[in-house]
């Protein structure tokens, strides 16, 4: 009977604890931080704003358009006799970037020898455009919202011409992406407009939108 007594006290107590963390009121599920909250749950609408996101993650501006800073770099070294065809030196196996889009900005279509993985992190939903191998265009909105298709996550392929811009609602959108083998700059082609659109004519219209040279 005293076992039983002393589990009762512990449960309790842990489940004070608990309700200290997350407060459960009308189905509205508040999460609780130092500074702000992410999410408001009630209304979908994030109440962080991209200046905090910027000052707490100490963004830089990036070459291809947005706001970036790199959150990781393997100690994992890959040779080069080991990397595909096209890599010029050895590589780190991967990179992970937090990313930065505000409405009105736009990351430039550009190319990487890596497969780059996007993830939806907060915000609203963001639009990756990725030009395939067969020359196929095809657009991916990264977002939470499941039921209108949109992904947590998605692969962008190896050398193929991608660009992104936040969807036409978004004020912000903040993901992160994942590289492997690592991100390098020497990997890394900024598109040409003229170039680009003269070697695929059909995309002509969104390359010239989302190039910057």
């Amino acid at each position: 009977m005293k076992i039983f007594f002393n589990c009762y006290c512990f449960i309790n107590e842990l489940r004070k604890i608990l309700d200290k963390i997350v407060h459960r009121k009308s189905n509205n599920i508040v999460l609780h931080s130092n500074t702000y909250n992410i999410l408001d749950m009630k209304n979908s609408k994030p109440t962080i704003t991209p200046e905090e996101l910027i000052k707490e993650y100490k963004l830089q501006p990036h070459p291809e358009g947005g706001y970036y800073r790199e959150s990781f770099r393997s100690d994992l070294i890959i040779p080069k006799r080991a990397l595909p065809k096209g890599f010029k030196g050895d590589r780190v196996s991967s990179t992970a970037i937090y990313f930065l889009l505000e409405q009105g900005n736009f990351s430039a279509f550009h190319r990487i020898k890596s497969n780059e993985c996007w993830h939806f992190y907060c915000g609203e939903p963001l639009h990756v455009y990725v030009i395939d191998h067969d020359g196929s265009l095809y657009t991916i909105t990264l977002g939470s919202n499941i039921t209108l298709g949109q992904y947590f996550h998605y692969t962008v392929p190896a050398n193929c011409w991608f660009a992104s811009q936040p969807a036409k609602d978004s004020s912000f959108s903040f993901v992160g992406c994942s590289v492997s083998p690592g991100f390098d700059f020497e990997d890394f082609e900024l598109a040409k407009a003229d170039e680009l659109a003269k070697q695929y004519p059909q995309h002509e219209n969104i390359i010239r939108e989302l190039c910057r040279e």
